[in-house]
């Protein structure tokens, strides 16, 4: 009898700072595929409100209760840290039609560059269709964030960096 591939994943972003929308995506992603690997891409172009490390360590604590969700970090193309991992898919999340405009190029590149990778979408629910990190990135300037857009340490994270602010 023929063992079955091991299904695995790749969920790439920057996620600064992960929100529950991210959450999710991921939670779906975890549900199909045997192995995801929640990749935090390193973009030189980008400048994060979070480090690298911070952005992982609350990546692990809002993903530690699925068992087959790993998070990890890359930098160079997506498409080849993949290639790395075994993965044969991608997942990507949807919100708006704009996600999807922007999405589709990649896919085409990415089909090009490694046409044995699949990319899978996921739309968000309908109550994060709103919700984007760099909206997140916007509300912390002001202290203004909901607390029920980002995970618990990614709150506390956040509170500790307005607490700083205002000494």
């Amino acid at each position: 009898m023929t063992k079955t591939p091991e299904r695995i994943a790749v969920c790439p972003g920057t996620y600064d700072p992960v929100t529950v929308g991210h959450v999710d995506i991921i939670e779906q992603a975890a549900a199909l595929f045997d192995r995801v690997i929640v990749a935090v891409g390193v973009n030189p172009s980008k400048k994060p409100m979070f480090p690298l490390e911070q952005r992982l360590e609350m990546l692990r604590e809002a993903v530690s209760h699925l068992p087959n969700v790993e998070v990890d970090s890359f930098d160079g193309l997506t498409v080849e840290y993949a290639r790395s991992k075994g993965a044969r898919f991608l997942v990507r999340g949807l919100r708006m039609l704009s996600d999807f405009e922007y999405e589709f190029q990649q896919v085409i590149f990415n089909r090009i560059l490694a046409p044995e990778i699949t990319t899978v979408f996921f739309t968000a629910r309908t109550e994060y269709l709103y919700l984007s990190s760099t909206m997140v990135r916007h509300l912390a300037q002001f202290d203004a964030v909901p607390p029920n857009v980002v995970p618990p340490a990614v709150r506390e994270a956040l509170a500790r960096m307005a607490d700083d602010g205002d000494g």
